[in-house]
């Protein structure tokens, strides 16, 4: 028997486009308070600035436009990567923005060191170090979370045409750190001219999204209009947020999206490696494993795989580049159905055992004994480990009749 599963999502309609303010702006739009906003955003600790949003018309649309203000003489200081994380890490904000909000940048981070051939440690933000992108970015991380988004979707993106100038001179749209964002993500011809994309907004968008394409089937909610800077030629300068219910028939068990990182390391020792993989444990990794490989000229090397959910992208990232000798490491989002989880504890002649039992729908399909209450049992009693175990099963299968028959 199926399972109706409803999740809040939802859905960037970038037909002209988006930049961290539209994306702001949007969730205003949909029915975020923005003082409610403003009194989170305090939290962030960054002073110097506020948040002006008001109604606008854009080509004859209604929407909502946002601008962070700066107050004279705020200072506008070139940044790290690890100045904006110590930023965001001493705020009060809810973890969750914060992981968010840490992705968003760690990405920024990486596309900016393809692009100038150096490492994320030595990138200076220019423009997305500034006030007001700290602003976009953490204020579209903790938008999304007061709003109960609980997946993002993006539609095909149009970057634009002709030139945009930048802190480096004039460059070709999409900007080489924009087109290393977006890498990978479907792209939608357009001949608008100017840059429609920013590397805030591809940040954003590439790091949160679920997937990229059509609009997923939801009952739609509310919808919301952000309007951007620029007046547009051909189309207006807006971005359409679509919030709704989605509907995912599940056969009775659980699903979720994890992502996966991987990393060929190829002069890595055996020791350091359970290091890492400790770390990546301790951080909040779901699983890590290594495969043996060969690499270029055959040389033999471990790929070292790593589980975790998406908000802990960051800090995954943070520990591989760290700990390890990687220049890269890959990624992508899949799909996880997993079994519903329950914990029980049965009475058996060497003592209580835990088991963990696993069902979908009404029907169990795995009961595993706690391997480190078997082994203490084992020691204790003198069995061997393969004996308690079944003990244990024996003991859970006898509690599970007892159970049907009463």
């Amino acid at each position: 028997m199926g399972t109706d599963i409803f999740m809040r999502i939802a859905f960037f309609d970038c037909f002209s486009g988006a930049s961290g303010d539209m994306i702001l702006a949007a969730c205003i739009d949909a029915g975020l308070d923005v003082d409610r906003l403003r009194e989170q955003i305090a939290l962030l600790d960054l002073e110097g600035f506020r948040i002006d949003a008001r109604k606008v018309r854009k080509q004859g649309f209604a929407a909502t436009q946002v601008q962070v203000v700066l107050e004279p003489n705020t200072p506008k200081p070139h940044r790290h990567l690890k100045h904006i994380v110590e930023l965001i890490d001493r705020s009060r904000l809810p973890e969750s923005v914060r992981r968010r909000a840490r992705d968003v940048f760690a990405r920024l981070a990486q596309a900016e060191a393809a692009v100038h051939g150096t490492t994320i440690e030595k990138v200076h933000f220019h423009e997305v170090g500034a006030i007001d992108a700290i602003v976009d970015i953490v204020g579209a991380c903790l938008a999304l979370d007061l709003l109960g988004i609980e997946r993002v979707f993006v539609s095909a993106i149009p970057p634009g045409s002709g030139s945009v100038r930048c802190d480096h001179g004039v460059m070709p749209v999409p900007a080489p750190a924009t087109a290393e964002l977006l890498k990978g993500v479907p792209l939608a011809s357009c001949d608008e001219p100017g840059e429609l994309i920013t590397p805030t907004g591809a940040a954003i968008l590439t790091t949160l999204s679920a997937g990229f394409g059509p609009m997923p089937a939801m009952t739609l909610e509310r919808v919301g209009i952000g309007a951007g800077q620029r007046e547009g030629q051909t189309r207006p300068n807006i971005l359409r947020l679509v919030v709704g219910q989605a509907v995912e028939a599940v056969e009775s068990g659980e699903t979720d999206e994890i992502l996966v990182l991987q990393a060929n390391l190829d002069d890595v020792t055996g020791q350091v490696l359970g290091h890492v993989c400790e770390k990546l444990l301790e951080a909040g990794a779901l699983d890590v494993f290594t495969t043996p490989i060969y690499m270029k000229k055959n040389r033999p090397a471990t790929e070292i795989s790593v589980l975790a959910p998406r908000a802990a992208r960051g800090a995954m990232e943070d520990i591989l580049f760290a700990e390890t000798t990687t220049f890269g490491i890959r990624s992508h989002p899949v799909h996880r159905s997993k079994l519903n989880r329950s914990i029980e504890t049965v009475k058996t002649e060497v003592g209580e055992i835990r088991i963990k039992v696993g069902r979908r729908g009404d029907r169990v399909v795995r009961v595993s004994p706690e391997f480190e209450d078997c082994r203490h049992a084992a020691r204790q009693s003198g069995r061997s480990l393969l004996e308690v175990m079944e003990l244990a099963r024996r003991a859970w299968q006898q509690q599970a009749d007892a159970s049907t028959d009463t």
